[in-house]
């Protein structure tokens, strides 16, 4: 609330001073819609970089895991044609796939 000071109109009658119930006179209603504006730009930026683009690269690997092999040499041998597309085959980053599989038993 402001008070406002007593005044003469230009017609030359005089207005008593009284309270007003105006709000800040810097501040327009006419800026709220840059405000939305600015908020949903914000909005749809902050989107766009959570985006998962991080699996772009990667689009043209198909997903395979260590039960998807019988043997530990066919997942070594399809781990050794792709070696950045397989590289979960390798849990430990120690060149061999799929320790835990049954080796390659050409004797039996």
């Amino acid at each position: 609330m402001g008070y406002r000071k007593g005044y003469f109109k230009k017609d030359g009658t005089y207005v008593q001073p009284h309270f007003t119930k105006t709000g800040s006179k810097s501040y327009s209603g006419k800026n709220n819609g840059c405000l939305v504006l600015i908020l949903i730009t914000m909005t749809i930026g902050f989107a766009i970089s959570c985006s998962d683009s991080s699996d772009s690269s990667n689009s043209n690997c198909p997903t395979k895991t260590c039960g998807d092999f019988k043997t530990q040499g066919q997942a070594q041998s399809t781990f050794d044609s792709n070696r950045s597309c397989y590289k979960n085959l390798d849990n430990d980053n120690d060149g061999i796939a799929c320790e835990n599989l049954p080796k390659n038993n050409q004797n039996q």
